[in-house]
Formats: structure tokens, sequence, C-alpha cells
């Protein structure tokens, strides 16, 4: 492989995951072909040393982008969350990109996106796809790691999981499982225009995630199944952002009707190996919600 890598999220669960993944195939080294991307430098430095290059990168700030494109073949693209404005931040940066020489863009999108055309990862699945560099889109399943992150203040102070899905089964998938297919996408062939809807090895209800979570913490965990107009209100009064919660109450919704309950075999297929259960994330991650 010729050229270097653009890692962008470059200090969040996936985009760290994604370079340690990379570190682990023997790309990382003196000399790295490398590039972490993300708002502070120091963060990065802090989090790989020497073994990356560090750069400052942010979608909304154009006078960033010349430094972080400069002789990038490859680009990890993390949409960042809190950006919905896709036609005005998104998409020049992605323009920069390709006047830069990227070539191949490797893309964290979303499962059953085709039937989510309201989210913001739907254009830019379509921007890419019509544009001259090619690309790789991973539509995964819930992350595991929302657990540890965005539901980790109920589980941890209230003993609760607060999703609004009934009992419809969700096929979660370890971030280590994503970052494992887009570190080879992005560094071995045969990855270009395909996209993989990556998935765990099972589907569970929420009942049961409570109950392995409880079993793993030694309490209750208790499992509660808000009207998705109660959850969208109440993460309003618990300060999320309007926009940010509006998607996540629309994507619980395709969850209660079913859309996440799919389980497909394309980490294994890529990866060569199983993907890493429930069980397993649960008891790695245990100090995250300890009292």
């Amino acid at each position: 492989m010729t050229g270097k890598i653009l890692v962008t999220g470059a200090v969040g669960n996936v985009g760290a995951e994604v370079i340690k993944q990379l570190g682990s195939m023997g790309q990382l080294s003196e000399g790295s072909v490398i590039r972490a991307a993300d708002l502070d430098v120091s963060k990065i430095r802090e989090k790989f040393g020497d073994l990356v290059e560090a750069v400052t990168f942010d979608f909304a700030k154009k006078e960033t982008y010349a430094a972080a494109f400069a002789g990038v073949e490859t680009m990890f693209l993390l949409r960042p969350p809190q950006i919905s404005d896709v036609k005005g931040i998104i998409l020049p940066a992605l323009d920069a990109a390709q006047a830069a020489g990227v070539r191949h863009v490797v893309f964290l999108s979303l499962l059953g996106i085709e039937r989510a055309t309201y989210v913001p990862h739907y254009k830019i699945e379509e921007y890419l796809v019509k544009s001259p560099m090619s690309w790789t889109f991973l539509r995964c399943s819930f992350f595991m790691q929302n657990l540890n992150s965005t539901h980790r203040q109920e589980i941890r102070e209230r003993d609760e999981l607060f999703v609004p899905v009934g009992r419809a089964r969700t096929s979660s998938i370890d971030v280590r499982d994503i970052a494992a297919v887009a570190a080879i996408a992005l560094s071995q062939p045969g990855h270009a225009n395909k996209a993989y809807d990556l998935t765990g090895a099972e589907a569970l209800e929420y009942g049961q995630v409570a109950r392995i979570l409880s079993e793993t913490m030694g309490r209750k965990i208790s499992y509660r199944n808000p009207s998705l107009s109660r959850f969208f209100l109440t993460h309003l009064w618990r300060g999320v952002p309007f926009f940010f919660a509006l998607v996540m109450a629309g994507l619980y919704l395709s969850t209660r009707n079913g859309l996440a309950e799919l389980v497909t075999d394309e980490v294994e297929r890529i990866t060569g190996r199983k993907p890493i259960l429930f069980q397993e994330y649960a008891a790695d991650y245990a100090a995250s919600w300890a009292k």
C-alpha cells in the first residue's frame, strides 16, 4: 500500500480502534503511513504517541482541510454526530479530499440505510456513489459501546436501560469488530464500491441485555420501555440536542418495527473470526458502569 491512510475521529471509540487494528496488522511503525485527525492534536498524541501523524481537523473549518488531506490516498470517514448539515459542512470536506487526491473512502454508515433516508448518512452515501472516488460502506447495527457512552449514566446512576423498543431484537456489534473490518478495507484490495452489513453474531432483546448487565455487575439493571414520545422528551430534558434526540428516536422506531434484527456473517467472512459476543463486551467494559 502506498500513500497515507487518514483516520477521522481518531480519538473516538471507532476511530481509535481503527488505528489500533491497523497497528495490529503492521501498518503502524516509525515513519507511519497513518494520519490521525481530530479536533485536539494533544489528545491524539496522548493516545498514540509518535506512532501516527497527528493533525487538527474540523469539518466546519476549511482551513484544516489541506494539512489533513495532503498525500492521502485512503480515508476512514466518520460523521461527527453533532453535525447534521451534510451539504454545508461534510460535502465541502469531501470535495476537498477528492481534489487533494484521495482515491478511496471507507465510510461508517448505518444498517438499513436504504430505508432511513432521513438520516445524514444517506446523503453522504449518495455523494460518494456519484463521486469519482471509490468507496466502502460499513453499514453497522447499533454499537454495543452505546451502552458505555450514550446510556452510561442511566445504567451507572439509575440502574436502568431506557430504550423505547419493546421486545424487538437488536443485533448489536462491538466497535472492535467494526474497526477490524475497516482496517482491512483501508489497507487491502478487493473492497472498492462494496457495502457491508455488519452485525453481531446474535440478536438480543433489551430485556436480555439488561439481564446480562445485571449478572456482570452483580446488581439489578432494569429495562425500562418508555413510549417514543417519553423517550424523546426525556432526552431533551437531559440536555440532548434536539436533532440528535430526534435521530435517536427515529432509529429506535426502526428497531421497534423489527428492522435491527438482521444477523449477518460479514464480520466473520471478512476478518476470518466470529464477532465478539455481548457477554464478552459487558465483561470488558464493566468498569464503565461501576458505582
